[in-house]
C-alpha cells in the first residue's frame, strides 16, 4: 500500500474551532485559595518544598517533568513564580504540553473534541498550530536550539526571520556536512514549496504572559520538549516534518541529560506524565552514568523523586521498592520506572493543579 500523501490535508483557523477550554476560565491566579487536599498531600508538598529549598541551597537540579494536563488545569502562573525564583531549573514536557501552551499563548484557548473531530477528519487539522510550531523549530534550528528554546523564543519574540532562500543555498553548497546544513536545507524547502517570504513574520501573542515556554526562554531555564511522530496534531498539517521535530527533540533529549547530570542531592518531580517521563528519565540517567563512569566519577546519588498522579499507586507501598510481577501495581510504568532510578521515591496520589498549588505555598511560606 503507497504512503498517505498527507500534503494534501485540507487544514482550517483555530477560529472555526469548537474550543473547549478558555484561559480566563482555567487560569488560576496567585491568590487562589488553597484546595482541600488529603493530609497524606500537603505533608508530601511541604517535605517536597524542604527537599527543594536544600537542593538549591547546595546548587543542585530541581527539575519538573509534566503532562498536558498540567497546563490544560490553568497552573501557570504559579510554575513560573517558582521558576522566575530558581526554585525549578528546568522543564520537561511531551508535544501536547506545547500544543496547549502555544494556543493558549497566541490564542486564548486550547482543547477540542477529540471523537466528533476525528470522526469528521478535522482533528488536529488547524492552520495556525501545525504552521507556527513549524516555523518555530525551522527558525530555532538554524542557530542550533532545540524544541524548547525554539518555541519559546518564538512566542517570546512574537515570531521568527527567516532568511533569504539564497543564503540558504550558498550555506548548502559552502557547508554541506555542517550540522546546521540539513536544517538549513528542510528550511530552504518549506520556503519553497509552501511559499514562505524571507524576512520578519509577526506572530503576536497576546497571552504570552501565561507561557511556560516563554518564560522558560526570558528567563534562560532549560525547556525540553520530548513529542513522538505521529503522537501530536501537528502531525496532521501539511507541513509537518519529522525531520524538523526529530531534530528539535534530538537537541532536546541532550538538554535534559545535561539537567541530570547536575541532579546529586537535586529533585525531579514528575507531575501527570505517566508515559513520557519515566521513559525519558531512565534513558537519560543511563547516559549521565555512562559518561560519569568513563571518568571514574560515582553515580547520581541523594536525589528525590516525587511521582504526582490521580492514579492509586496500584495499592501498593514505593517505599518499599517495586512489587512482584504478580501485583498489578508491577505494571505502572510511571511508579515502576521511578522506583529503580536511586535515591528515594515518593508516590503522591492528587490532583496536579491542587499539589502544585500546596507545594507553591509551601515553598512562598
Amino acid at each position: 500500500m503507497p504512503a498517505l500523501d498527507l500534503s494534501r490535508l485540507r487544514v482550517r483557523p483555530l477560529a472555526e474551532r469548537r474550543t473547549l477550554t478558555r484561559l480566563e476560565d482555567k487560569l488560576l491566579p496567585l491568590t487562589a485559595p488553597l484546595p482541600p487536599v488529603a493530609d497524606l498531600v500537603a505533608r508530601a508538598a511541604e517535605e517536597a518544598a524542604a527537599r527543594i529549598r536544600a537542593a538549591r541551597a547546595r546548587g543542585a537540579a530541581v527539575i519538573l517533568m509534566y503532562g498536558a494536563h498540567l497546563i490544560r488545569n490553568g497552573t501557570q502562573h504559579f510554575l513560573i513564580d517558582l521558576l522566575e525564583r530558581g526554585l525549578i531549573t528546568h522543564l520537561a514536557t511531551n508535544g501536547a504540553g506545547t500544543i496547549h501552551d502555544w494556543e493558549y499563548a497566541w490564542f486564548g484557548g486550547s482543547l477540542e473534541g477529540v471523537e466528533e473531530n476525528v470522526a469528521a477528519g478535522t482533528f488536529g487539522a488547524w492552520t495556525e498550530t501545525g504552521r507556527n510550531t513549524q516555523l518555530a523549530l525551522m527558525s530555532g534550528a538554524l542557530s542550533g536550539l532545540g524544541y524548547g528554546a525554539s518555541l519559546g523564543r518564538y512566542i517570546h519574540e512574537d515570531g521568527c526571520t527567516l532568511p533569504e532562500p539564497e543564503t540558504l543555498a550558498q550555506m548548502l553548497a559552502q557547508f554541506p556536512t555542517d550540522p546546521l546544513s540539513a536544517a538549513g536545507a528542510e528550511l530552504l524547502s518549506a520556503m519553497v514549496r509552501f511559499e514562505l517570504e524571507p524576512g520578519r513574520h509577526e506572530i503576536r501573542h497576546d497571552w504570552k504572559a501565561t507561557s511556560m515556554l516563554a518564560a522558560a526562554w526570558r528567563l534562560g531555564r532549560g525547556f525540553s520538549v520530548h513529542p513522538g511522530i505521529g503522537y501530536d496534531i501537528v502531525a496532521c498539517h501539511p507541513m509537518f516534518n519529522g525531520a524538523v521535530l526529530g531534530r528539535a527533540a534530538g537537541e532536546d533529549f541532550r538538554q535534559f541529560a545535561g539537567a541530570v547530570e547536575d541532579l546529586d542531592n537535586g529533585v525531579l518531580m514528575c507531575v501527570g506524565s505517566a508515559i513520557m517521563a519515566p521513559q525519558v528519565f531512565e534513558k537519560s540517567l543511563s547516559c549521565v552514568h555512562n559518561l560519569r563512569f568513563q571518568d571514574g566519577r560515582p553515580a547520581v546519588s541523594g536525589h528525590t523523586i516525587y511521582v504526582v498522579d490521580l492514579q492509586d499507586g496500584g495499592g501498593w507501598d514505593w517505599t518499599q521498592g517495586e512489587p512482584p510481577k504478580n501485583h498489578p501495581a508491577y505494571y505502572l510504568r510511571f511508579c515502576k520506572s521511578f522506583s529503580r532510578m536511586g535515591g528515594e521515591m515518593r508516590y503522591v496520589q492528587s490532583d496536579n493543579a491542587a499539589f502544585v498549588q500546596h507545594l507553591h505555598r509551601a515553598l512562598k511560606d
